[in-house]
């Protein structure tokens, strides 16, 4: 009898664990008309969760979703990085993100998984920038926070931006995407009515095009898109967890592992 017991206690414990364990799926072809996208599902689910959407750069474009696991928010958790949020990470087969294609993904997630609609974020490098920037201008009731590297914008206006808590990095040795691009979007937004009060910018001096990568694997980076909800009276912006710089980036990778996390991909 208390051997049956103790077998059925086990059996029971391992059922909880594998309900509770991290997941990283495929979702291809999921969403009619939609992006195929990776979908991450933090360990423990009995509250609303934010979610934190990653828009990729150029050389992760293309039908191979396992590129988009190259770098940034994706390959970050696989490499240890916790996140109590869903993320999503559409894969561009390429050209310019489409905003309402990755909206079509969100609405998605938000009908069949436990999201708290007044915490979603979004964040991207290089074509990803781009696409952080137009998400956000389009969706900005949408958007409780983002943060755009390398970049710049498609929009015509930017004045909508101007309700997004919004941090813009950029450095200025970047030769694939020149930083005067950022400082379009930013210069765009102060001359809206009421300027940009809701805008960080960190224009990096001598910094290059892939350094800021760095920024997907470090904590803070997050920590600072989490201090921010659609629910916050006037939506002001939070002081930056840290400025993007070489120094900030020092460690970064400290505590990770160099090596994909086995087990996580379902």
């Amino acid at each position: 009898m208390k051997k049956a017991l103790f077998t059925l206690l086990i059996i029971v414990s391992g059922l909880s664990l594998q309900v509770q364990a991290q997941s990283l799926t495929r979702q291809i072809g999921k969403v009619s008309g939609a992006y195929n996208f990776w979908l991450y599902e933090p360990a423990k689910v009995d509250t609303l969760k934010p979610l934190v959407i990653f828009l990729h750069g150029n050389s992760l474009c293309g039908r191979d979703l396992n590129m988009v696991r190259k770098y940034g928010t994706i390959d970050a958790i696989e490499k240890g990085r916790n996140l109590d949020a869903y993320v999503i990470a559409p894969q561009n087969p390429g050209g310019a993100w489409k905003p309402e294609k990755v909206k079509l993904v969100v609405d998605w997630v938000i009908n069949n998984k436990k999201i708290d609609t007044n915490r979603i974020y979004v964040l991207g490098m290089s074509l990803g920038g781009y696409g952080t920037i137009d998400f956000a201008a389009t969706y900005p009731n949408l958007v409780a926070a983002g943060i755009a590297m390398c970049g710049g914008g498609t929009r015509k206006s930017y004045c909508g931006l101007n309700q997004v808590p919004l941090w813009i990095a950029h450095g200025t040795a970047d030769r694939a995407v020149g930083v005067r691009e950022s400082d379009k979007v930013v210069n765009a937004m102060k001359a809206c009515e009421g300027g940009a009060p809701r805008l960080h910018y960190d224009r990096v001096p001598g910094m290059n095009h892939g350094a800021l990568a760095r920024a997907f694997y470090k904590k803070e980076t997050y920590d600072w898109l989490f201090k921010h909800s659609l629910s916050d009276k006037g939506r002001p912006v939070h002081p930056k967890t840290y400025t993007m710089s070489y120094p900030a980036f020092q460690g970064v990778y400290k505590g990770l592992s160099s090596k994909k996390r086995p087990g996580l991909i379902k």
